[in-house]
């Protein structure tokens, strides 16, 4: 029960559960996934597309999506259009990380029925899924939501 206690302790403190000791995080993680907004942040992903050519990238996406998804595949392409759109909303200095599910059983877990989930890695490191993106909205207004929720 100590486990449990200390894991609750460090999600109400918001300390990244990279720094949690190994026995915390395997059970956590070992039965079902939490459903918490912020999620913890993972360390690999599938590929990263950078909107800007600086290496000092300091705003970052997360798309979680897997092979032969139709859904991620059009959201990953108006996110990478509206991330080179200029305008009033224009986005600067944010990498784009596209993380296949396939290659992390925790990420599949979470992630299996609600592909595409896109999330904003915040300064602190936590995850926060951002409310879905309707495939039909246009390019302009996908950057100015991202805008928007990169600026929060």
């Amino acid at each position: 029960m100590a486990t449990g206690t200390a894991a609750m302790a460090a999600m109400a403190a918001r300390i990244p559960v990279s720094t949690w000791p190994t026995a915390t995080r395997l059970s956590i993680f070992h039965g079902q996934v939490p459903k918490w907004s912020h999620r913890p942040r993972f360390s690999l992903s599938h590929s990263s597309i950078s909107a800007s050519s600086s290496p000092s990238t300091s705003r970052k996406l997360v798309l979680y999506s897997k092979p032969g998804c139709c859904l991620c595949d059009g959201l990953k392409e108006k996110l990478q259009a509206a991330l080179r759109l200029s305008g009033p909303d224009s986005i600067q200095n944010v990498e784009l990380q596209i993380r296949d599910i396939t290659t992390n059983p925790c990420w599949e877990k979470a992630y299996q029925y609600e592909i595409p989930v896109l999330a904003v890695v915040r300064s602190d490191g936590f995850e926060e899924t951002l409310p879905r993106l309707s495939p039909r909205l246009g390019i302009e207004l996908i950057q100015k939501k991202l805008a928007a929720a990169l600026s929060e």
